[in-house]
């Protein structure tokens, strides 16, 4: 289960020996669809795989949720990332090397962050599949709009890994997260880039754009 899974939450490729076995087998069990390329089943197990496979990182998290929702009733999502990123800088090896599907360690932490933020109020909706070298999230928060009527604020992230031997992954992962906000139709977004480099440098923030003008706010974790 693991062969398949964790390159399919990594976004990486799959191969080898027994590929077509343990495809079999993840499909029997149902947990991804019979559909190519391979994809998980629906969207209640997105939700459940991730938060079983993130939930002793969650634990760490003493984050109090209400602290991150403005006066307006919006989520401060950059108080969020700024918080995110004191946290890892603090916490986040260790906890990446407590995760057992170490290839997509560093996004479980993230995740997990956010569950315990935005899962007392609104939602974290995930996609990932094979040869996407990247997660995608979608933050969805309820809040009143000026004139009190209920509605959405949407915010969305992509998460990418720079692994050894791989060149900065910053202008695919600007693209990528550009055909997903024009998805969404929003005018801006965030990259995230966990670097596994033996030579990393420390956890930062840049603001960029997209190639048609799209704000990113790119963090280097």
């Amino acid at each position: 289960m693991r062969r398949v899974i964790e390159p399919l939450l990594a976004g990486a490729l799959f191969a080898g020996d027994t590929y077509q076995e343990d495809i079999s087998y993840v499909r029997d069990l149902g947990l991804v669809g019979a559909q190519n390329p391979v994809q998980i089943a629906n969207p209640i197990y997105r939700e459940v795989i991730a938060r079983v496979l993130s939930a002793a990182a969650e634990a760490n998290v003493l984050a109090e949720p209400k602290t991150f929702v403005k006066a307006d009733g919006r989520l401060d999502l950059p108080k969020l990332l700024q918080e995110f990123a004191s946290f890892w800088r603090e916490q986040g090896d260790a906890l990446a090397a407590a995760v057992p599907y170490h290839e997509v360690a560093p996004q479980l932490v993230l995740m997990a962050f956010l569950q315990r933020v935005v899962n007392g109020g609104g939602y974290v909706e995930r996609e990932y599949g094979l040869g996407r070298e990247r997660i995608d999230l979608l933050v969805r928060w309820p809040y009143r709009d000026a004139e009190r009527k209920p509605t959405w604020q949407r915010e969305a992230l992509e998460l990418k890994v720079w692994r050894e031997g791989e060149k900065d992954p910053k202008k695919q992962g600007l693209e990528q997260l550009e055909r997903y906000l024009t998805q969404l139709d929003l005018s801006e977004g965030v990259l995230v880039i966990f670097d596994r480099r033996r030579k990393k440098k420390g956890v930062r923030f840049e603001q960029t754009a997209t190639a048609s003008k799209r704000r990113v706010t790119l963090l280097r974790a």
